[in-house]
C-alpha cells in the first residue's frame, strides 16, 4: 500500500512509534483540552483539575520539543535532502503534525512563566484555548492527510512500481 511518511512512521517499530508519536502526545493533549473546557466553563483557576491542566500543558509542550527535534533530524531533513517526499499530501501530513506541536510548546512556556508572565489570568486562558484549538486543527489535518494515499495528487514512482495492482485498468 502507498502511504505517507507520517503513516509509515506510526506503522513501523510497533508498538513503540505509535505510542511515542501518537498515543502519548494525544493523551496529554486531550487531557489538556478536556481540562481546558472545565477551567473555562467553571472559571476555577485552582484545584486539582486546574493543576492537571497545567501539568498536561507543560508536559505535552516539553514532550513536543523533543519530538520535533528528533523528527526534524531523522526524517524531515533527510527526506528533503534526498527529494523523497511522496507528493504534497506527504508534506502536509508531516508538516501539520510538526506545526501542531508549536501551540503546545507555547502553552508550556506560558505555564512556565517565560511568556505572558504579566498577563491577566483571563488573557492567559484565551491564549491557552486558542493554542489548544490550533493543535486540534493541525493534528486532525495531519491525521487525515497522513491516511491518504499520496499518489492521489501525483506519481510516486517508487510506490507505484511496488504496487502494480493499484493502477486503474479502464
Amino acid at each position: 500500500m502507498n502511504m505517507t511518511h507520517y503513516m509509515e512512521l506510526l506503522a513501523s517499530n510497533q508498538p513503540w512509534n505509535l505510542l511515542i508519536f501518537m498515543a502519548v502526545p494525544v493523551i496529554l493533549a486531550e487531557t489538556l483540552a478536556i481540562t481546558e473546557l472545565y477551567v473555562l466553563f467553571t472559571r476555577t483557576h485552582q484545584g486539582w483539575v486546574h493543576g492537571l491542566n497545567r501539568a498536561a500543558g507543560v508536559t505535552v509542550g516539553l514532550y513536543f520539543i523533543g519530538v520535533i527535534i528528533y523528527l526534524m533530524n531523522t526524517a524531515v531533513l533527510p527526506i528533503t535532502k534526498a527529494g523523497e517526499w511522496r507528493t504534497i499530501i506527504d508534506v502536509i501530513a508531516v508538516g501539520s503534525y510538526l506545526i501542531g506541536g508549536l501551540p503546545l510548546i507555547y502553552i508550556a512556556v506560558q505555564e512556565l512563566g517565560l511568556v505572558n508572565s504579566t498577563a491577566a489570568d483571563e488573557q492567559k486562558r484565551k491564549v491557552h484555548a486558542i493554542c489548544v484549538a490550533l493543535f486540534l486543527v493541525f493534528g486532525h489535518i495531519a491525521m487525515i492527510a497522513g491516511m491518504l494515499d499520496p499518489t492521489l495528487l501525483g506519481d510516486v514512482t517508487k510506490a507505484s512500481e511496488e504496487m502494480p495492482m493499484m493502477h486503474n485498468h479502464q
